[in-house]
């Protein structure tokens, strides 16, 4: 079965949930089928494929675009996509940054177009102040693929219900749920502490853990004012960068630093830490906090399970499949109509789990086992490669 897998994101360009869902997906669909990622990259001044490198051809956006919309920009990288797919049997996109790519190589190939929904574009309005018009665009890209694809794999049970109400046209038999994975060889409780040294942390004080993108999505400016009542003995960690935009950029500074004047032991981390960092963080944090707005399913709340850490997240999307409240962490509701009461939300489970070390710690090892248990990636990959067999063995 030859497979062409489609994405914005691959290693060593990896900055969210749905360039890790890649990642290990690919690791795990390349004993089951003869795969080719098609993702975005590479180096030199030419348009389309910067040339394979084992099975992995990295695009540009063509030339005479550079200072473009950055929708019309990612365009042209779907058409190089497309016109390198000459010979696959199946292809399958991430998110609205590869879909056109693949609905447009159905079309020209007439083969089965997979598409896997990261995140829907109609439940992320704030995207306008990134994209601009090309809100519309990337709308559009992503209502014409979902719409025709063979079929749709939604990362949750919650993420389907979205997609279904986003898209009532859809056939509700082509969405098929296959949840996010993560690898718990690869985050798993780490002793060490070489890392929490070097950000100069207090080892006598809990700390509070935050990763992320600084993006409307992910909720960091309801975290930065529900940390204002936050126990005085903890410290706080953001690992937050990428800004969608300037405003949000400079609005998460301006927080930050009136947070700073008013407790200490506030830690921001702007850059992207490698993954064994990251995992050591989250292996000594007393709770990680995730406050999204929106999240189909959250793989960093996954990765903090794995790594024996308690867990405090809105209850938004697919995260109450992943969090079990009560066992591995707490939940907490969120109404865009009512931010107050989330924030003091907020501050209430942080405050609890700071609390109660011993509680925290059999969260922590309730986590562990259940990410074990149910998240595997070669779980991820064997579900999806039956919906590839299905599509091939029907068409």
């Amino acid at each position: 079965m030859k497979v062409g897998l489609l994405t914005r994101e691959y290693p060593p360009d990896v900055y969210g949930g749905a360039g890790v869902h890649v990642e290990f997906l690919a690791r795990e669909l390349r004993s089951l089928t003869d795969l080719d990622v098609h993702c975005w990259g590479g180096s030199g001044g030419a348009d389309g494929a910067a040339g394979p490198a084992g099975g992995v051809f990295r695009h540009l956006a063509a030339a005479g675009l550079d200072g473009a919309n950055d929708a019309l920009r990612t365009f042209s990288v779907d058409l190089a996509m497309a016109a390198a797919l000459d010979g696959r049997e199946l292809v399958h996109s991430h998110t609205w940054y590869a879909n056109l790519a693949g609905h447009v190589a159905k079309l020209l190939y007439g083969v089965p177009h997979v598409m896997t929904a990261h995140s829907l574009e109609p439940l992320r309005p704030w995207k306008a102040e990134q994209l601009g018009g090309g809100y519309a665009l990337s709308s559009w890209a992503e209502r014409t693929a979902i719409e025709s694809a063979d079929a749709v794999i939604a990362v949750s049970r919650g993420m389907r219900a979205d997609i279904l109400a986003c898209y009532p046209s859809l056939d509700p038999d082509r969405v098929r749920v296959v949840h996010n994975g993560i690898d718990t060889r690869l985050y798993r409780p780490d002793p060490a502490t070489a890392v929490l040294e070097r950000i100069g942390l207090d080892p006598d004080r809990p700390f509070v853990l935050f990763v992320g993108r600084i993006t409307r999505q992910k909720g960091v400016p309801h975290l930065l004012r529900a940390a204002r009542a936050l126990d005085p003995e903890a410290q706080l960690v953001l690992c937050a960068g990428a800004p969608d935009t300037p405003e949000i950029g400079r609005e998460f500074r301006e927080l930050v630093d009136e947070l700073r004047r008013t407790r200490d032991g506030v830690h921001w981390i702007p850059e992207m830490l490698p993954r064994p960092e990251v995992v050591q963080l989250l292996t000594h944090a007393a709770v990680f906090v995730c406050p999204s707005v929106y999240e189909p399913l959250g793989i960093v709340n996954l990765e903090a399970m794995a790594c024996g850490t308690a867990v405090v997240a809105s209850a938004v999307g697919g995260i109450p499949e992943v969090v079990d409240d009560g066992s591995t962490g707490l939940l907490v509701p969120y109404d865009e109509h009512a931010p107050d009461a989330f924030e003091s939300g907020l501050t209430e489970a942080l405050n609890r789990v700071l609390d109660d070390p011993e509680s925290a710690a059999r969260m922590g090892v309730a986590g562990r086992e259940r990410a074990v248990r149910e998240f595997g990636w070669d779980h991820v990959a064997r579900r999806t490669y039956e919906v590839y067999q299905e599509l091939l063995t029907t068409s």
